[in-house]
This record gives C-alpha cells, structure tokens and sequence, in this order.
C-alpha cells in the first residue's frame, strides 16, 4: 500500500467510481454490430453505416468506431459479467459465432469463455462462482 500524501487540512481526494465505456476500433462497422447484436448487446446509439456506434449495458456503454489505421497487432481483452454465461455461449454458437473455448471454472472464483469479435478485440463473457 502507498503511503497517504493527504494532509489534516486537505481536501478529499477525488475518486475513481466507475467504467463508463470501452471504445474498439473496427475497420467494417457493418460486421462489427452484426457480431454485437448477435450476443445480444443493446444498440443504443448508431448503427450498421455509422462512423460511431454505442451498446448500452449495466450502465456502462460499448464504443465502436471506424478506424482504418486500427493497429493490426494489439491485443487486450474486455470481460463482461453476465447473468448465464452458460446460456450466453449457446447463444453466441446458434448465431454462428465461434468462441474460443468453451464455459470454464476458474480458479480464481469464476464461470467463463472467450470469443473475439471480428476485428480481433478479446471479449469474456463471465459470473462470479460464489
């Protein structure tokens, strides 16, 4: 732990509270909602011919936009708690979507899966055991 730089007669230090929203680059918006809408995301700003398109969840957003100079080789994963990540897999198979691998316990306390979208974005789709 570090140590506290706040003095008696200081000011509360501000905090971070919360996620507001993960923005991917996609290079074909087109498929990028396509594969979203599939999972079940809820559009709640843009669309399919848009430059910029959000998904509203949990009170946070998924921000898609069209960048053609999005690095090739990045990598990073979003994990996303849901309900049923169970159900959600089925899901995402009957759409034809091809995860990763399939539902897992973890060690480290949760029910998961990967799947990436089409632009190479990881996604997990996850609950806590407990």
């Amino acid at each position: 732990m570090l140590p506290s730089t706040a003095t008696p007669d200081a000011s509360p230090q501000p905090r971070i509270e919360s996620l507001s929203a993960i923005t991917l680059a996609t290079r074909d918006m087109s498929r990028a909602v396509s594969f979203y809408e599939a999972l079940g995301f809820p559009l709640k700003y843009g669309g399919p011919h848009d430059a910029f398109t959000s998904f509203a969840f949990g009170g946070s957003y998924l921000n898609l936009i069209v960048d053609m100079r999005a690095p090739v080789n990045w990598w990073g994963r979003v994990i996303i708690y849901v309900s049923d990540v169970d159900a959600l897999y089925r899901k995402a198979v009957a759409a034809g979507l091809k995860p990763s691998l399939e539902p897992s316990d973890a060690p480290w306390g949760e029910r998961y899966f990967h799947i990436t979208d089409p632009d190479g974005h990881e996604l997990s789709f996850a609950r806590p055991l407990r």
